[in-house]
C-alpha cells in the first residue's frame, strides 16, 4: 500500500517563507506516493479565528487543497498554537478536522494520534492555561472580539509564554512517563504518534509487559520532519530538506 504520512509543528508563518517553500516542496514530492497525510497540530504559528483571511498563507492553503483533491486524504488536528482553527479553514485546505486523542485503525489494530501537549503534565501552569482556553466560553468570548484586538492579546500572551518557558526546565516541558503509560493503557494501543515537544525520536517501551512504541515527530524549524508508515510494524522517521 502507499504510505501514510504524519507531520506536526510546522509553525507556518509569512515571517518564515523558507519553511513555507519547504512544505510546498514536500507536498510536490509526496503527491504521487502518499495515501494519507495527518497533520498533528501547530500547523501554523498561531491562529486567531477563521475570519482571518491569512493572505500570507494563501500558497499553502491553495496547494494543500490541490494535494487533497488529487486523491490524498488530509487530516488536521489542533495544536497548542492553532487550537482555534475551525471547519472553514480546514475546508479551505481540503482537510478534515480530527480531535485528539484520535484512534487510527490499521490492520485491525489502533494507533493513537495526539498533538502531545496533554502528556506534559509536569508543566502544571501550561495545563491550567490549556484547560482555560479550550473551554467553549473562553473561545466564544475571544472570537467575538475584533481581529486586531485578538492579535494584541495573542502577542501579549506569547511574550508571557516566552518568559515562562525560559524559567522552566527541559524535564518539565517534556512528557510525563506516567501520563504516557496511562495513554497506552486507556486507549488499548501499542503505538502512539505525537509532536509538540520538538524532540524527534522513536521510543521503545514496555507497558504491562507488552512492547509499545512512542514516536515523537520533529518540528520544521531548520528542516522538515515526517513519519512514513507502511504498516503498524513498519515505519520510518525522516528528515526533509
Amino acid at each position: 500500500m502507499k504510505p501514510i504520512l504524519f507531520i506536526s509543528d510546522l509553525h507556518l508563518s509569512p515571517e518564515r517563507p523558507d519553511i513555507i517553500q519547504l512544505f510546498l516542496k514536500f507536498l510536490d514530492e509526496k503527491q504521487e506516493t502518499a495515501q494519507r497525510l495527518y497533520i498533528l497540530g501547530d500547523f501554523v504559528e498561531y491562529w486567531l479565528g477563521d475570519d482571518d483571511k491569512a493572505e500570507g498563507l494563501s500558497s499553502v492553503i491553495k496547494r494543500l487543497k490541490a494535494f487533497s483533491e488529487n486523491g490524498i486524504k488530509v487530516y488536521l488536528m489542533h495544536g497548542n498554537r492553532d487550537f482555534l482553527i475551525g471547519q472553514d479553514f480546514a475546508s479551505r485546505c481540503g482537510a478534515e478536522l480530527i480531535h485528539e486523542p484520535f484512534k487510527l485503525k490499521l490492520n485491525q489494530k489502533h494507533i493513537l494520534l495526539m498533538h502531545g501537549d496533554t502528556l506534559c503534565t509536569d508543566d502544571t501552569r501550561y495545563q491550567m492555561f490549556r484547560n482555560m482556553v479550550r473551554t467553549p466560553k473562553w473561545q466564544q468570548d475571544f472570537l467575538s472580539k475584533p481581529l486586531t484586538e485578538r492579535v494584541e492579546i495573542a502577542q501579549a500572551m506569547r511574550e508571557t509564554s516566552k518568559k515562562e518557558t525560559q524559567e522552566k526546565t527541559e524535564a518539565i516541558m517534556d512528557v510525563n512517563q506516567d501520563a504516557v503509560t496511562t495513554a497506552f493503557v486507556e486507549h488499548e494501543t501499542q503505538l502512539i504518534i505525537h509532536g509538540h515537544t520538538h524532540r524527534p525520536a522513536i521510543h521503545q517501551l514496555e507497558v504491562n509487559n507488552n512492547p509499545a512504541v512512542r514516536v515523537v515527530l520533529g518540528d520544521w524549524y531548520s528542516q522538515g520532519s515526517y513519519l512514513e508508515l507502511n504498516d503498524i510494524n513498519s515505519f520510518d522517521l525522516k528528515e526533509f530538506h
